[in-house]
Parts: C-alpha cells; structure tokens; sequence
C-alpha cells in the first residue's frame, strides 16, 4: 500500500491494519491497539480514549486528527445532514439517518471523493465536478467523526451506505482499503452485509471490488431502460452500456440470498412511461433483485430540467413493474428539507484543495 501523508509528514492512524502496526514496531498485540483506534465504544465526550496507545503512536508520528464536523443541518425527519472538512480545506457531506423501530438501528451515508466526477445529469453533486479522491484514512475518519459526536456505539446497531458524495468504484483501491478497516473483527467488525456501496455502473470498479476480502452489498443506479435514455442522462453508460453492466451483474460474488439493489430516479416525462417499465422489466429478467424507484429530489435552481413525477404516474409505473414481477420499493428519500437527500449533496470546497486524479 502507498501510504498517504498528514500535515507535519505524519502518516493518518485510520486507515492502519493491526498487521501495519506491527509493522511500525508495535511490540505488544496490535490488534489491541487497533481496537481501541477504531472502537467507539472505547472513547470518552472528549475523544478516543488512548492515553498510553497514543504516546506510542505519536511516537512513531502517526496522526489522530479526524475529519471536523462543521455544519450540522437537521431534518424533521430525524435525519441530519453533516458537512466536514478535511485536512486540506475539502468539504464532504455526510448523512446521519436514525430509525426508531422494534429494532433501532442508525444509517450513515458517507462520501469516497470531493465532488463527483460521473457527470449524471439529474444530480447536483455532479455540478462541482471532480475535485479529488478521498484517500482511505478519509473515508474511515468521516465515519468515526460521526459516530463520535452521533452514534451508535455499536456496530450491531450500524448500516453503511456508500451513497454520498462521489462513484465509490472510481475510488475502489481507497474503498477496499476502508473495508478492510471497518470490517476486521477486532475493530468496528462491521459485517459486509451491513454495507451498500451504490454504484452509477463503472464496471471495472466492480471487478476489483468482486475480488475484495470483504465484499459488501451492491446497489446500481440504472435510471434508464435503453441505452439512448441511460446514455442521456449517465455519461458512463457511453463507457459501459446496459448489456456489459449487466455482465458483470451476472459474474458478481452473490451470497445465498444477496439481491442486487436496483435504483432508478424518475424523472417526469423523460423515464416514467409504462415502455420505460416495460424494458426495465426486461432487462432486469431473471437477476435476484430490488428494485429501488427514487422520485426525482429537485435540488432546486434553473440549471436543473428535471421534476418529480406525480404520485398517479409513481403509482402507474410501479404497478406496472410489479405485474412483470419486479419486487419493487418507493423509496422517499430522508432528509430532503435538509437539502440531504439523494442527489442533492453539494459542499462547497476551495480551489486549494485541487489535486490530480484518476479518471479511469
């Protein structure tokens, strides 16, 4: 792994493996020490509780600074949105999503990039353009900044959406590597079924997160039954159209029971019509599936072409896919008051904070 820098030449301590600290020189069980980096369990109102560790690991010049909460915006749904800013002056967004159920449990959707670099024409994030990846200590402190100030405590209480800010697949080394983290036993051991990571389809991304140790759940953004319509509206359907996004829907690791999480935004007039289910329908076939219809979340602006449907028309084209045997849910997505809904995730960020990327 090439390891990222902090401010003062000092290496971030979140995205270390107990197999790094070893390597740094650790001398009693690393996993110990990982443990209590990654646990939040283990931490007190004022920060990780890691007195000794932390001597040790100041020592050996690694940095325990987090992510900043800087904003914190409120739904009356319960949901809050988060911005923070990272150590160069980037700001990325994060949502914070509790349901009070039988069983509570709290969702956080997390951003892999600044910015977006897809260019998908419905969303509002793809306006700032690519500013750059999150390197993987980023992603793992976005989500222990949160949890920090917000909860839970426990992972058995936690599910993780990799649905904010940026194409998690363009990011995937980053990604894997946050994985590893957030899912090795002895630290937050979160469980891969517990984690969706949403894609706009890059397939090659998918292939290498096919071959990742921890292999999460999967949620595609497909947004149009034809080539034409997806093409219109998701420039990387240019790159990898429906039939080879398909494919590798097809060659992916399924667990017993895993369905795919299928999302489509609908947008008046433009994929709504029973031929647009229709050929949905079609194209989904035979893949073990959910199907995701997201009325359109206007982000509001005279830049944006787009509405939402009209509950008649949501109904009409669900109804229409479930005659197919789609298994179809409408999902109304949290947060829309706190400008935290899907596709709507904007956080202004400095030019300073520019810096070259991939974009394969």
């Amino acid at each position: 792994m090439t390891a990222s820098v902090s401010g003062g030449g000092r290496l971030p301590a979140w995205d270390r493996t107990p197999a790094d600290l070893r390597g740094l020189g650790y001398a009693r069980d690393p996993r110990h020490l990982f443990g209590r980096l990654q646990r939040v369990a283990t931490w007190d109102a004022s920060g990780p509780v890691l007195a000794r560790p932390g001597r040790t690991l100041a020592d050996r010049s690694l940095c325990l600074d987090l992510p900043e909460i800087v904003e914190a915006r409120p739904s009356a749904d319960g949901a809050t949105r988060l911005v923070l800013a990272l150590e160069d002056g980037a700001r990325i967004e994060a949502v914070h999503m509790p349901r009070a159920v039988v069983r509570p449990r709290v969702t956080v959707c997390l951003s892999s990039q600044v910015g977006c670099a897809m260019g998908c024409t419905f969303c509002a994030t793809a306006r700032m353009g690519l500013v750059r990846n999150l390197a993987a200590h980023e992603i793992v402190g976005q989500l222990l900044a949160v949890l920090h100030r917000y909860g839970p405590t426990s992972a058995q209480k936690l599910n993780l959406v990799f649905m904010g800010m940026g194409e998690p697949l363009h990011n995937v080394e980053a990604l894997v590597r946050a994985l590893d983290v957030l899912c090795d036993p002895a630290g937050l051991a979160v469980a891969p079924s517990r984690i969706t990571v949403s894609t706009a389809g890059h397939v090659g991304g998918l292939a290498r997160l096919a071959r990742a140790r921890w292999v999460p759940e999967l949620a595609v953004s497909v947004n149009g039954a034809t080539d034409a319509v997806r093409r219109s509206l998701m420039p990387i359907g240019k790159r990898w159209p429906l039939a080879e996004l398909r494919a590798a829907l097809v060659a992916w690791p399924r667990r017993p029971h895993q369905k795919f999480t299928l999302e489509y935004v609908l947008l008046a007039g433009v994929n709504d019509d029973d031929e647009s289910a229709d050929r949905l329908a079609a194209w989904t076939g035979d893949l073990a599936h959910v199907l995701n219809v997201i009325p359109f979340n206007a982000w509001g602006g005279a830049g944006s072409p787009y509405r939402e449907p009209c509950s008649e028309r949501v109904d009409a084209f669900v109804g229409r896919l479930r005659g197919h045997g789609c298994l179809v849910k409408v999902r109304r997505s949290r947060g829309r008051d706190a400008r935290a809904a899907c596709g709507t995730l904007v956080a202004p960020t400095p030019r300073a904070a520019s810096g070259s990327v991939s974009r394969s």
